[in-house]
Order: C-alpha cells, then sequence, then structure tokens
C-alpha cells in the first residue's frame, strides 16, 4: 500500500498537467498552438469576437482578471518571476479587449518570452500586438507570428 500511494498521486500528476497544456486563446477558432498555421476567419466569426470583447461586462471581466492576478501576484512577492499559466491568461485577455477582432493564440515560455500566432484583420491591430502584451508584468519579450487576413465574406 505504501507504494500504490504515491504511484497513484504521481499519475493523477501527470495527468494534470497533460491536461492544462492548452495555449490561451482570444477566440475558440484560434489556433491551437502558435505554429500552427492561421486561418482566415468567416466574417460572422469575426463579428461574433468583436461583440463579445467589446461589451462592458466582457472588458470589465477582463480588466477585473488582470487586476486580480497583479494583486495575487504582488502579494506573493513575485514581481519579476511569473508563472506562464498568468502570463498567458493576462496577455490573452488584453490582446481580447484591445483587438477584439483578432484570433490569437498566446503561449508564455520561460523569461518572459510569450509569442502570439493567429490573424487579425489589419495591420493596425498586428502593430499593437507587441505593446499590448508588454504592458502586462513579468513580459521580457513578444513573438508575433500572427499574419492579417481580411474576414471571409
Amino acid at each position: 500500500m505504501k507504494k500504490l500511494t504515491p504511484f497513484v498521486i504521481s499519475c493523477l500528476l501527470v495527468f494534470g498537467v497533460a491536461a492544462c497544456d492548452n495555449a490561451s486563446k482570444t477566440s475558440e477558432s484560434a489556433p491551437s498552438n502558435p505554429n500552427e498555421a492561421a486561418q482566415t476567419p468567416s466574417a460572422k466569426t469575426t463579428d461574433a469576437s468583436q461583440k463579445d470583447a467589446q461589451s462592458d461586462v466582457r472588458r470589465r471581466q477582463l480588466n477585473e482578471d488582470i487586476r486580480a492576478r497583479e494583486q495575487r501576484n504582488n502579494a506573493t512577492g513575485g514581481d519579476t518571476t511569473r508563472a506562464k499559466g498568468d502570463l498567458e491568461s493576462e496577455v490573452r485577455s488584453k490582446l481580447e479587449a484591445n483587438i477584439p477582432k483578432s484570433q490569437l493564440t498566446v503561449n508564455a515560455a520561460d523569461g518572459g518570452v510569450v509569442t502570439v500566432a493567429g490573424t487579425v484583420t489589419n495591420q493596425q491591430e498586428l502593430a499593437k500586438i507587441e505593446p499590448e502584451a508588454k504592458k502586462i508584468k513579468g513580459v521580457k519579450s513578444v513573438v508575433v507570428k500572427a499574419t492579417v487576413a481580411a474576414p471571409k465574406k
């Protein structure tokens, strides 16, 4: 029994890590990871993403999520070292609120490197990705693999 308990716990931990290995996305149709080729979104998908991201309730939720994570991080003294999941979530929220028609995937790596892939509808939105992502504490550099793709009509 003494050998079985650690084995069962380790299996649960391995399963939990595998199940939680999902990139943060700004929309359901965004690529699953930053290395996937971006697909041109439909006009319906783009409009739905924009309406959701521009609603007052959603904007408040996104801002509160970022604020709560920042407060938690400050309380634990982790200003310089951030968990990858926190960086992914906060950057995703920031991009979702400020680039509402996008379909982006966010992936964080060690050292505060954040990779953003997917599609945006114009060059101005593409240019906003890096500055918006760098507004999040702990983001040291941003790799932008996103492309401009006007929605299909």
